[in-house]
């Protein structure tokens, strides 16, 4: 009989506007507040304060310095009503720690510029790779399920005594402003385990095989939970967790009170990310992406709109039990593909009972294909410049956002 992971309600109307349309260019306005991770005492200015926090969070071995572009980019074409900040609490090896503890650094430090910024009203998360998964958990450390008030305490761990206090309802607040957009780039939202998650393999079952053994051994924590075998063989990996409402988290909730979630996944060339787990699609659902480049954003190729899929949420079978323990005790191609196949279906299934915004990115054409991972966030400007276009969309969806939230409130 299934263990059911997640008590889920029902979930607010998607709010996400002008879903699936090619994007239409919003004027610029004067520029945003932009500060790093090592400047929080720095935040707001007494004239122009910035109501809309945009958290840039990196991925894996990273640092601030991966957003340096397009957080140039982003502030020339958003309002002086954002206040773009660059995470810095997971740099480099502390993406190693696993999902969760940088999760909740990533948390913590939210918490400490909302905190030190008083004008700030709304917040969204640009996230790269890794960086999604993290700002997953952060949300929903971060998760309230009613409008949160500042004058709380303003610590983490005041913060979530409260917030276990709280039932769940509709709608929610995170760190106590209204969640707005919540975006990621190449982020392997159902983990790496299975036929071409992890592009680089090459598909090859030997391979893949032995990739989930050995990758605690170079990425730590991280490794064993990307890889979805992380815990003991009875408990569902965090993964898996992290697509409900469980013990662990309000995650589905979290995620549910963003206004849109937009995910960029690229359809090839990515050797770190497959276009499967990125675009949390189904092989099935997966067919040959246009070639030719959305107007005025090259390299972005299709936009589509996936509303919600009623359903009883993810479960943990005895069925996946045993595949996950033969997983972990005598892997082979037979078991961990059993074993990956089960969890996927039910990450999709939890993540499904929410809409998202599946944008497909290929650079099929571009002088550098195979940088595609790094492409899609524009790393370094003079090496992964095919990426502009993405940078662009991405840019013009958070004002559309912006301006549908103005007309809102006239």
């Amino acid at each position: 009989m299934g263990v059911h992971i997640c008590l889920l309600a029902e979930y607010k109307f998607d709010r996400c506007t002008n879903i699936g349309q090619r994007h239409q260019g919003l004027s610029a306005h004067a520029m945003s507040t932009v500060t790093h991770g090592n400047s929080i005492s720095s935040i707001g200015n007494l004239k122009n304060d910035p109501d809309h926090l945009l958290v840039l969070v990196h991925g894996i071995l990273a640092s601030t310095g991966d957003w340096t572009y397009a957080e140039a980019e982003l502030k020339k074409r958003l309002g002086k009503n954002y206040l773009i900040y660059v995470s810095s609490s997971n740099t480099y090896t502390k993406t190693f720690t696993g999902i969760d503890g940088a999760g909740k650094r990533l948390a913590d430090e939210v918490l400490q510029v909302v905190k030190k910024t008083r004008s700030l009203k709304r917040i969204s998360f640009l996230s790269h790779s890794l960086g999604g998964l993290f700002a997953r958990y952060a949300i929903a450390v971060l998760y309230s399920p009613d409008t949160y008030s500042r004058d709380q305490p303003g610590d983490l761990e005041n913060m979530t005594e409260y917030l276990q206090e709280t039932n769940f309802s509709k709608g929610g607040s995170i760190a106590g402003l209204e969640p707005i957009n919540f975006i990621t780039l190449a982020t392997p939202h159902l983990g790496v385990r299975g036929k071409k998650q992890l592009p680089f393999l090459l598909g090859v079952p030997i391979l893949e095989k032995l990739a989930a053994p050995i990758a605690p051994f170079f990425v730590g924590k991280t490794g064993s939970q990307l890889f979805l075998t992380d815990g003991k063989p009875d408990k569902p990996p965090l993964l898996l967790r992290m697509a409900s409402d469980c013990d662990d988290g309000k995650f589905l909730s979290a995620l549910g009170a963003f206004r849109c979630r937009i995910i960029y996944a690229n359809v090839s060339y990515d050797h770190m990310v497959g276009w499967r787990t990125s675009s949390i699609r189904r092989e099935t659902e997966l067919s040959k992406p246009p070639r030719q480049s959305l107007d005025g954003y090259k390299h972005v190729v299709d936009v589509e709109y996936c509303s919600p899929v009623p359903s009883d949420g993810p479960k943990f079978s005895s069925k996946a039990v045993q595949a996950k323990e033969a997983a972990q005790n005598s892997p082979n191609t037979q078991s961990t593909v059993e074993y990956h196949e089960i969890v996927e279906e039910e990450m999709i299934r939890g993540l499904q009972l929410l809409g998202w915004k599946k944008v497909d990115v290929s650079f099929h054409s571009a002088f550098w294909p195979f940088f595609a991972h790094n492409n899609i966030h524009v790393k370094n400007e003079w090496f992964h410049n095919a990426g502009v276009g993405v940078i662009a969309h991405v840019a013009d969806s958070l004002k559309q956002q912006e301006a549908s939230l103005l007309s809102a409130s006239l």
